[in-house]
């Protein structure tokens, strides 16, 4: 895999879909360019397939969603993923998850270390099928009034409900966040993740199993 690097205000220059790539494209939001740095080397040296890791500096704090968001717009891809800048990639990460999604998944989570397939902190999806989810929301990727968090557990019932989730333990990607179990969730974040949850995600998720998954 490539990487290249650019700004959150470079990525708003952008035309839509100009941003063209062979393979898969994985979005990397960051604030800690060393940390940026290490995640995308590795994983550029241990993916076993090709693509782009697109390295965006968010200096102006708007958040993970607004940038994997603005990304997806400017972008086209096969399949397009999203990862933090504390990621660590194991052998083959990228080539597993290619293999694990087939022909007949649309959405991988990767194994971060934490939970273990049942929410995808860093994922891979078949942009043909994101595309499908929000075309209300500009077609974004992820639903656009989340700012941090539950963006991705959104994402992850929707794969879930259609059948189309696709978890390959081998396939890591571990979040190395030290403080990661006694930091906070953003609570306006997971107010909407309620409201959303009530209305069964615009009437996407019906099964109650699936929507007592994740509270």
């Amino acid at each position: 895999m490539h990487i290249q690097y650019c700004t959150y205000a470079e990525l708003q220059e952008m035309t839509p879909s100009s941003v063209v790539v062979d393979g898969s494209l994985m979005v990397m939001p960051f604030t800690n360019a060393e940390l940026a740095n290490q995640a995308a080397n590795v994983m550029s040296e241990r993916a076993n397939s090709p693509g782009l890791i697109w390295a965006i500096l968010d200096a102006q704090r708007v958040g993970f969603v607004q940038v994997v968001n603005a990304a997806f717009l400017a972008s086209q891809s096969t399949w397009f993923g999203y990862v933090a800048q504390d990621a660590f990639a194991g052998r083959r990460w990228l080539a597993l998850a290619l293999e694990a999604l087939g022909e007949q998944k649309h959405f991988l989570g990767f194994n971060d270390g934490k939970w273990a397939g049942a929410l995808a902190a860093f994922g891979l999806a078949r942009r043909s099928w994101a595309l499908q989810n929000y075309p209300q929301k500009a077609n974004a990727f992820f639903y656009p009034q989340y700012a941090r968090h539950y963006a991705d557990a959104e994402l992850t019932l929707l794969a879930l409900q259609a059948g189309v989730y696709a978890y390959e333990p081998n396939s890591v990607l571990v979040e190395l966040d030290w403080d990661k179990d006694s930091a906070s969730v953003d609570e306006a974040d997971r107010l909407l993740f309620t409201q959303r949850k009530a209305v069964q995600f615009d009437g996407k998720v019906l099964n109650p199993v699936l929507l007592d998954m994740l509270a």
